[in-house]
């Protein structure tokens, strides 16, 4: 009985033995759905065969066994979830001691893919990451890009690189072609700028606006290209520019001097393109994004804490006799609380009663401390994604391209095909010469028929 319900499972070349009744434990998985109907069932050895890893089938065929799915240290944890999908089994049976080492691999995948979305790499990509970057990369295995395709990648990357000329013009950016007194949010003396900074300021905005107009052309995704934060930037500055100049002209035509001066300061928002051509300052953003929770947190224990120091120091200074009270109100008291707290203390404004000193050192203590709590998670944060960020850069360059299951099997069975057909052909052939009745001189017995009839 005990060998009729004995199963025998070859998986990787390591031969496995137990019971059906085990497999059966847990339903709707693959193991417990084998009958010898099964191509992978060998009826000579009595096995069945699966080209997975034995190493994870160990402690899968164990999971059948105990109940208790165990994560193999020596397996990477994407190897293991993909063993799992194969089974049919759920990777959330994993248990609680090994759950911490098994999800490690998550984070690490999410810090990689942050990273790759970062775009660190110096050096120029490959042919095939252009192609897979633009979408074609089926093309170019198959070689069967077009011209347009292969004039694109290059028109962009011409635009892209950060060595591009003329890419660092903005730098000499300047709006001080405008000569008035008076300007909307601007108080400064009579000036008036050498003409030749106004051509240096339109040659650069319209070289800006037809490498705009290129880039958006030759983009990989438009839809992308145009909802990124750099773009966005480009398209504000440039427009200001524009906007600034009609109003300048039609202001001078109207004989007024007031014209709109802070348009100017949007072309500073053009220092934040620094951060596509520098690793550190792209892996310093995203560790502000991937701390954004702990930051909020901060920002709130922050403001809970001004609001509240505030009202104290109000009332502290009115408790006593003070003919020197600065704090005329709660809202007067908020920026010396905002102040005291970030340590900075210009001390244009301090308590001078003893409760209120008190209150102002309670303030201090409390800054140091609400401020001091979230650093060790950005430093950590910094310190992770960076430490992946080197760890990528030293990586080799992609190796040696795996086919596909389905770029295998039309080859293979193809050669099959041929070698059965081989085979059918001269089997046919023995059989046709085997069946052929012959007579006692080895003539076929037509022929003989045919002698005796014609005689």
């Amino acid at each position: 009985m005990d060998n009729e319900n004995r199963v025998i499972l070859n998986v990787g070349g390591i031969r496995h033995e137990t019971y059906m009744h085990v497999l059966k434990k847990i339903p709707a998985t693959r193991l417990s759905r084998l009958t010898p109907n099964l191509a992978n069932y060998d009826p000579v050895l009595n096995e069945y065969f699966f080209d997975r890893h034995p190493g994870v089938f160990s402690m899968i065929l164990n999971y059948y066994r105990t109940g208790r799915l165990h994560y193999p240290t020596n397996v990477c944890g994407p190897l293991f979830e993909e063993e799992l999908e194969f089974w049919g089994l759920d990777a959330n049976q994993v248990e609680p001691c090994c759950w911490m080492v098994y999800t490690q691999h998550r984070d690490t995948q999410a810090t990689l893919a942050v990273i790759e979305s970062l775009d660190l790499d110096g050096d120029p990509p490959t042919q095939e990451e252009i192609a897979k970057k633009f979408g074609w990369e089926d093309d170019y295995h198959s070689d069967t890009l077009s011209r347009w395709q292969q004039i694109k990648p290059r028109v962009w990357a011409l635009f892209d690189e950060p060595w591009s000329i003329f890419y660092r013009m903005h730098e000499v950016e300047t709006s001080g072609y405008t000569n008035y007194k008076k300007a909307i949010g601007a108080d400064k003396p009579y000036t008036i700028a050498h003409p030749y900074f106004f051509f240096i300021d339109l040659i650069c905005n319209i070289w800006f606006t037809i490498e705009l107009v290129i880039r958006s052309i030759f983009c990989p995704s438009f839809h992308r290209f145009v909802r990124s934060p750099l773009t966005i930037i480009d398209i504000f500055c440039t427009s200001a520019f524009y906007v600034e100049l009609i109003l300048h002209t039609i202001l001078i035509q109207t004989g007024s001097l007031v014209t709109i001066d802070f348009l100017s300061m949007i072309c500073v928002l053009r220092l934040f393109k620094l951060t596509q051509h520098f690793s550190g300052l792209k892996i310093l953003i995203q560790t502000f994004k991937a701390s954004a929770q702990e930051l909020i947190l901060l920002v709130f224990f922050v403001i809970l804490a001004i609001v509240i120091f505030a009202a104290l120091v109000y009332y502290a200074e009115r408790s006593q006799q003070n003919q020197h009270n600065q704090f005329s109100s709660i809202g007067v008291g908020l920026w010396w609380s905002l102040i005291t707290i970030s340590t900075v203390g210009f001390g244009d404004m301090v308590p001078k009663t003893y409760l209120g000193m008190v209150v102002g050192s309670l303030c201090a203590l409390m800054g140091v401390l609400t401020i001091a709590l979230p650093v060790p998670v950005i430093v950590s944060n910094f310190s992770n994604l960076y430490s992946h960020a080197q760890a990528r850069a030293k990586l080799p360059k992609k190796r040696r391209r795996v086919l596909q299951a389905h770029e295998v099997k039309p080859t293979l069975l193809g050669v099959k095909h041929h070698q059965k057909h081989r085979k059918k052909s001269s089997s046919a052939a023995a059989n046709a010469t085997q069946q052929s009745p012959k007579n006692i001189n080895g003539a076929p017995q037509h022929e003989h028929a045919r002698k005796l009839l014609g005689n």
